[in-house]
């Protein structure tokens, strides 16, 4: 499970944030501990902002988020229990605290958000090296539950050198492209070729034009316009890059090498990459009713239980209460015989048990909802993944396009093969792909249909 922690103020974003329906399928206040409020976050979170006016704190909340494992299940006592190990190793026990749990896509994961103010000294509890302590609490649940860690929490070094910061995310999505694979292309394009001039043909075969950036010395200039940073999607220093590139003041402007690339475009492409984006957006909008509806169902199918839960604690309590004698005699003689305080001990000990089952049967039908998205979503990627594809391809054609436009012949790879050898090669690997497709049909034929309403169908 991964934590991630920061220090902050300003309670009302925060909370906004964290109660946002629009943005998360379903979203649930789950606890509020030392508050005065006990059901509304804007509330409690207002309430924390003051008392902080009190002190010299601006940042007087420590908010936690916890995400379990991509396809692991896990249920609301663990939430709790990560949460408890998170608030001990910083030092945040006792303080007022909210949980609240979001769902979207598919996955669940949980939000902890404290108070850093101690009302008895009305200071702020320091916070310090908590990156470390999360770390350490996030490894000790990788290992309690057996869950398989990733390389970067058993050693730093190895880290997964294509993971980015939200940025250079961002930057490719607007691209419209899938910055992995945008950051593995200048990552092995830089690896592969040995000078300015052999990098800068290698990036043109692929649509990217190099030229001179205002602050991040040489950019790539895509076929849309987008300006890539040469060093940061290559994973390299940026003295490589000038090492490389001595005469970089050669190279165009931005605002040049774009309207170079605008002028070599073609209207048969832009007609191409058109049809996939009108492909895709007649494929999504079946897909996201069907999201809707799921969403809408799960949330009858939530609030149909809370208030059945609700109707049977109502006489479960009623229940209890009868079995106490309320007046007169009775009630005298019962507690001098000491079977007043039996019979409420074991009415506590049923009120425990109860509250027990209702939140076992709560996670039974969010693991069950949470099976039933998730398969959804895996339509929803696939969709994704292969207009993915068909806009790299496109890509190849736009830069093969350009290369033609400035009379180059373009490296284009074979679309048929051009010796037996290849098309022995091709043909064995369709036939390992009809073999690994026909395991998966018979795996899923095989699947017991007896986990779940939803399992089968």
């Amino acid at each position: 499970m991964i934590l991630k922690g920061s220090q902050r103020g300003n309670a009302r974003e925060l909370s906004k944030h964290l109660m946002n329906v629009r943005d998360n399928e379903h979203v649930e206040l789950h606890d509020l501990r030392g508050f005065m409020s006990e059901d509304d976050l804007h509330e409690a979170l207002a309430e924390a902002e003051a008392i902080s006016k009190g002190t010299r704190c601006k940042q007087h909340l420590f908010s936690l988020s916890l995400n379990p494992p991509e396809g692991v299940h896990v249920n609301t006592q663990t939430f709790e229990t990560a949460i408890e190990m998170a608030e001990q190793n910083l030092g945040l026990d006792g303080q007022p605290r909210a949980v609240v749990f979001h769902e979207k896509e598919g996955r669940r994961h949980a939000h902890a958000v404290w108070s850093r103010i101690d009302t008895d000294s009305m200071t702020a509890k320091q916070m310090s090296f908590t990156k470390v302590k999360l770390m350490e609490v996030s490894r000790e649940l990788y290992l309690r539950h057996g869950w398989e860690m990733p390389k970067g929490m058993v050693n730093r070094e190895n880290r997964n050198p294509l993971t980015f910061s939200r940025a250079e995310w961002q930057q490719a999505a607007r691209a419209k492209l899938d910055p992995r694979m945008v950051k593995a292309m200048f990552k092995d394009t830089w690896e592969r070729s040995d000078s300015a001039e052999s990098l800068k043909s290698a990036l043109e075969q692929r649509g990217y034009y190099l030229a001179q950036g205002d602050r991040r010395g040489v950019v790539a200039v895509d076929y849309r316009g987008e300006a890539f940073s040469l060093s940061r999607w290559a994973g390299v220093k940026a003295k490589d890059v000038n090492a490389r590139f001595a005469n970089a003041t050669e190279l165009p402007k931005v605002d040049e090498q774009r309207q170079h690339v605008a002028a070599l475009m073609a209207d048969g492409l832009r007609r191409q990459r058109a049809e996939i984006e009108e492909g895709y957006k007649r494929a999504r909008p079946s897909i996201e009713f069907r999201r809707t509806q799921m969403v809408e169902r799960h949330r009858i199918e939530r609030t149909g239980m809370a208030e059945l839960q609700n109707q049977r604690e109502t006489r479960e309590a009623a229940a209890r209460a009868s079995r106490l004698p309320n007046k007169g005699v009775g009630k005298w003689w019962s507690q001098l015989t000491g079977r007043y305080s039996k019979l409420k001990a074991q009415n506590e000990h049923d009120a425990w048990q109860a509250l027990k089952r209702d939140q076992v049967e709560r996670d039974k039908m969010i693991a069950r909802q949470l099976d039933e998205r998730q398969r959804l979503q895996q339509a929803i990627r696939a969709m994704r993944e292969e207009r993915i594809k068909e806009l790299m391809a496109l890509r190849q054609e736009i830069a093969n396009y350009m290369l033609m436009k400035q009379g180059k012949v373009p490296k284009i790879e074979p679309q048929y093969p051009t010796t037996r050898a290849d098309a022995r090669s091709q043909e064995t690997k369709r036939t390992e792909r009809r073999r690994a497709e026909d395991r998966q049909r018979e795996r899923q034929r095989q699947r017991p249909r007896d986990r779940g309403p939803d399992r089968g169908r």
